[in-house]
């Protein structure tokens, strides 16, 4: 599993490879929103977890700016407890939110939620067949 950490606080995204790395086979980290686009771009990956407050771009439009090339799943990560900011992530392309401070297990077992998902509805997507 390869999973791309988008937020500015250094010690999350530090913190966030050393809690996944055992979990996953690669762990990406991305300190602006910028780059987490390009990383996304670039890297494909698996899942993102992506933080809400970005300085120079909110983490809305940078889940608005990865759904326009990638269906990759997201998942919000965010210090944010506020039932609008979370049903306006969702509408804005998100998978699943989480709020900070999050056990890691319940992490991991979010992320590979999200990654299995994909997986299932092109198993049990099918055109009906003629009667």
């Amino acid at each position: 599993m390869k999973v791309l950490v988008i937020d500015d606080d250094l010690g999350m995204t530090d913190l966030l490879a050393i809690l996944l790395a055992p979990a996953s086979s690669e762990v990406l980290a991305a300190n602006s929103a910028n780059e987490g686009v390009e990383m996304t771009r670039q890297h494909n990956p698996d899942v993102v977890i992506l933080d809400l407050m970005l300085p120079e771009l909110d983490g809305w439009k940078v889940c608005n700016t990865i759904r326009g090339f990638s269906d990759v799943p997201i998942l919000i990560l965010s210090a944010i407890d506020s039932p609008g900011m979370i049903a306006e992530a969702l509408d804005n392309g998100a998978d699943d939110f989480l709020t900070k401070p999050i056990s890691s297990g319940t992490l991991i077992a979010h992320l590979n939620k999200l990654i299995r998902r994909p997986k299932l509805q092109k198993k049990t997507i099918r055109a009906p067949e003629p009667s």
